[in-house]
């Protein structure tokens, strides 16, 4: 492809991003390259990676926009990042929409205009208000200041880059050094991580699900926060856990491998789709200690299932504010209004499977946000509500994931409960929090 029409193919993945709001933007883009075949795997990179740079930044460049009372539009919104972001001289632009067979119109007056405005102005201009200066939404900026304090600067700039791409070696499979020479065999390096034993990451974007490694199950893809999760429910061969909010059961794989196939574990969900899609990735992964359950309205499996998990996982719904720089969309793509009816829906999860956990045992309360109210507030209104519940300090539950061995790492903090965060950790932003139930 040219260079123009890589703009012209930008412009209409931005469109089509645009006309399902709702639908996070990876998926579309997967669709939108599906049904364009014909666009080889440079021209796929380079038109992905522009339109990412675009919704990545989307709060400053509407700003910019907005305040010349223009509509934030793929074109506008393309062209601003254009000479904003990267840099591109108002000549440049005009060259990048010339017209013709693959590519995009010519500018019309007014967008004219706007590129000669924007032309050498600085994306973060003195003057611009707090939300779109540290790039966030307004409704998610309170949270922010209250968790991060004289570090939000700092969390937020972390925020606004690219996430690594973490592997965790399947100990079912193998060890994490026999992954990583099949990797390394591939021409994939990858190197231990910093805190997760079973953690690989691979310092640059590689394509890792056709190699040899992924196809034989030696390793999954998942952020180093996540495996943390996993690794805090202290799970052992021969116990009964339940991973209530599984998904496409990523954390299940994990605790499976720590249990050895010994045991049972349970991975719930409300979407039949993920379950069918956590039962492929449990067969690659060789896990056959697994079972899925499906929850629907009127489900009586909560209570049937009373006092007989010695963990219970829950990595709630939450706003995944935690993970805006691998998925910037949903910085714009969730609302006020979206994060109010997730705490009630986390409120309720809680009190839901507090009983699923016997005497002695413990539930794991996860998400992947940074905002305190999803968080920590979440956690001390359960504990408030349900005396028999207490909170196993961070550096106790640490240690307790690896008995016998030795912990391989000091903790990711000290407080009650690990909050990361990708300035101070490298990872995503996560939050988990272990509680036991009183014998």
């Amino acid at each position: 492809m040219t260079p123009a029409a890589r703009i012209a193919a930008t412009v209409a993945l931005l469109t089509e991003v645009e006309a399902a709001p709702r639908r996070p933007a990876d998926a579309t883009a997967n669709a939108f390259f599906r049904e364009r075949r014909y666009i080889g795997s440079g021209d796929r990179r380079a038109v992905a990676e522009r339109a990412w740079g675009v919704l990545r930044q989307r709060l400053r460049l509407e700003w910019h926009l907005a305040t010349r009372g223009l509509p934030p539009t793929p074109r506008l919104l393309l062209m601003a990042y254009l000479l904003l972001v990267e840099r591109w001289a108002g000549a440049e632009v005009l060259q990048g929409f010339p017209g013709g067979r693959f590519n995009a119109d010519p500018p019309d007056p007014g967008e004219l205009a706007t590129i000669k405005a924007l032309e050498g102005a600085p994306l973060v201009p003195p003057g611009m208000p707090e939300g779109p200066r540290h790039n966030l939404p307004d409704w998610a900026l309170p949270g922010f200041q209250a968790r991060f304090g004289e570090a939000l600067p700092e969390a937020a700039a972390a925020m606004d880059g690219s996430a690594p791409l973490d592997l965790r070696a399947n100990l079912l499979r193998g060890t994490r050094e026999q992954a990583a020479a099949v990797l390394a065999a591939e021409g994939i390096q990858a190197e231990p991580m910093a805190f997760s034993p079973w953690g690989l990451r691979v310092p640059d974007r590689r394509p890792i699900l056709a190699s040899r490694a992924f196809t034989e199950g030696l390793i999954e893809i998942q952020d180093e926060g996540s495996q943390l999760i996993a690794l805090l429910t202290g799970a052992r061969p021969g116990m009964r856990v339940a991973d209530y909010c599984a998904g496409a059961a990523g954390k299940t794989l994990a605790v499976a491998a720590m249990m050895g196939n010994r045991g049972r574990i349970v991975a719930c969900d409300v979407s039949a789709t993920r379950l069918e899609g956590a039962a492929k990735r449990l067969r690659r992964a060789g896990v056959d200690n697994a079972e899925r359950h499906l929850l629907t309205p009127g489900d009586r499996w909560v209570k049937r299932r009373a006092g007989q998990f010695d963990c219970v996982l829950v990595d709630a719904p939450c706003t995944g504010s935690g993970t805006w720089r691998r998925n910037p969309d949903a910085r714009t793509r969730t609302s006020f209004r979206d994060f109010e009816e997730l705490i009630t829906k986390q409120r309720a999860i809680l009190d839901s499977v507090a009983g699923l956990v016997r005497p002695g045992g413990k539930l794991v309360y996860a998400t992947c946000s940074v905002l305190p109210e999803e968080d920590g507030v979440q956690v001390q209104n359960f504990l408030s509500d349900h005396p028999a519940y207490e909170a196993v300090p961070l550096a106790e539950a640490w240690t307790d994931a690896f008995a016998p061995a030795a912990p391989s790492a000091p903790p990711p903090g000290t407080g009650p409960w690990m909050e990361l965060a990708p300035h101070d950790h490298g990872t995503d932003g996560f939050f988990a929090a272990v509680l036991r139930r009183k014998a």
